[in-house]
């Protein structure tokens, strides 16, 4: 009695798909499918996205209004649930759908498509699927597409807090867009990671403070965090991106004296490379002057000598600068020689390596 009822379990799941005999099957033994498993994931900030499915082929046959019936609820793929699960909160096409893990069920149609996320997320297929299990429905419109004989889920048009998922079968795909409020997530696990062990080390608030900067999101809280690692251990590293943020509140005589006190524990290497981020700014002649003081400060560490070769070239004395620049060279760890042995070349070709 229990065989026959798992075979004819197995008759039911195979006949949207073809015939379940035509291939070794079985309810108790791993052997290959037609359809065969696939997962897709894809992280948006912090908050991973991950599809598990089984990806029917087309085989020759008519997919949509016969295959896959027009206005019926379709499993979107093929054997188990396909499943999707995420980590955080998102919007589905603008509407809010909690983290978790999903039945992923779809309402095909010529013109509009239904996207239904299910609470039941352990059937087989969407036979016994029921719509008071749902969590959310969407409507959206179904493109032309490329063929694809295995159904496909991608990942497309993806962005640092959205990308659009698409199921692609025979000749058709269907959008839909994931929206992740990464910020908020962000600002949420910074609070958490923060009590724990990252609590105890300036790096840990240095680096949440440096995040919220880079975001310009909640400057208040980044100068909080940046207090905070300043008071676990004073380095030039935490005081500079003080003064960072206090210069994006508009704060430009605090920012100018957290500079100060972060240049007074510098070493030569970290003027040096201050001095660089200065340039990149466009800041030339305040890039020169940090060089200066790096040579000056340690006139033996291998790195300052390519400030004084900067020096040199923008002066157009390009024999002082190779010399500086080959000491450098000398100087350099062999996985970094490679970003200054281009300067040689175009000091020996008397080009300005500034520009």
């Amino acid at each position: 009695m229990f065989k026959s009822l798992l075979v004819a379990l197995i008759a039911i799941a195979g006949l949207s798909l073809g015939n379940p005999f035509c291939r070794a099957q079985s309810a108790v033994l791993d052997l290959p499918r037609d359809s065969q498993h696939s997962a897709v994931t894809q992280r948006i900030g912090i908050t991973d996205i991950t599809i598990n499915y089984s990806r029917p082929l087309v085989k020759g046959r008519t997919i949509w209004g016969k295959l896959v019936p027009y206005n019926e609820v379709w499993r979107t793929g093929a054997n188990e649930n396909t499943t999707i699960k995420f980590t955080d909160p998102v919007s589905i096409e603008g509407k809010p759908l909690a983290k978790g893990v999903y039945g992923l069920h779809m309402i095909p149609g010529q013109d509009q498509w239904t996207i239904i996320f299910s609470n039941d997320n352990m059937a087989w297929g969407s036979f016994t699927y029921k719509e008071a299990d749902d969590a959310l429905r969407v409507t959206v419109k179904p493109q032309a597409s490329e063929p694809r004989e295995a159904l496909t889920y991608d990942f497309d048009d993806v962005k640092p807090d959205s990308t659009l998922v698409t199921l692609r079968w025979e000749k058709l795909a269907v959008p839909f867009k994931i929206d992740v409020n990464v910020h908020d997530i962000m600002q949420a696990s910074l609070h958490n990671q923060l009590q724990g062990l990252a609590q105890y080390t300036w790096e840990g608030w240095d680096d949440a403070a440096t995040y919220l900067l880079t975001a310009k999101y909640d400057l208040d809280e980044a100068l909080q965090y940046e207090n905070t690692s300043i008071g676990t251990e004073p380095r030039f590293d935490n005081y500079l991106t003080k003064s960072q943020i206090l210069e994006a509140m508009g704060r430009k005589e605090e920012s100018e004296t957290a500079k100060n006190q972060a240049l007074q524990r510098a070493t030569a290497a970290q003027l040096y490379a201050y001095g660089r981020l200065l340039q990149g700014q466009g800041k030339q002649d305040q890039a020169f002057d940090f060089f200066r003081q790096a040579a000056k400060k340690d006139p033996n560490d291998w790195v300052v000598h390519d400030g004084t070769a900067r020096i040199y070239s923008a002066q157009g004395d390009y024999g002082s600068a190779l010399k500086e620049i080959k000491i450098t060279l000398a100087g350099a760890p062999d996985n970094q020689k490679i970003f200054f042995e281009p300067l040689i070349k175009k000091l020996e070709a008397k080009q300005d390596i500034n520009k």
